[in-house]
């Protein structure tokens, strides 16, 4: 399957998801990579998550995931958590998590 086949499953699961609400319908496929990552992972299942690996690097997953995700804290812990663990490899998740939210959060007040 192509990438931009994938793109289009992924955009249109979105939508039935009712993720798109606020946004004009005309400008929902021109979203960057960076948001479809932040939303797959915040909105749809595993099976849906593991295409974005067969379309993006994991390097680009890993750092949308970090700066996109991570620094909402308490709110998405348990998520964040679960990815750590599942799809980045951290021996200790809570941990690796709680530190890359103190780090994501003395990059932006500096």
């Amino acid at each position: 399957m192509q990438k931009a086949e994938i793109k289009r499953q992924l955009l249109t699961k979105l939508k039935q998801e009712h993720c798109f609400w606020s946004y004009d319908s005309s400008s929902i496929n021109n979203i960057t990579d960076e948001f479809l990552i932040e939303l797959v992972m915040l909105h749809l299942d595993l099976k849906d998550i593991n295409k974005l690996f067969l379309i993006y690097p994991y390097k680009q997953i890993k750092a949308c995931w970090i700066r996109n995700l991570i620094p909402q804290g308490s709110y998405l812990y348990t998520l964040n958590k679960f990815l750590a663990f599942y799809y980045f490899n951290a021996k200790r998740p809570g941990a690796y998590v709680k530190a890359m939210a103190t780090r994501q959060l003395n990059k932006i007040s500096t």
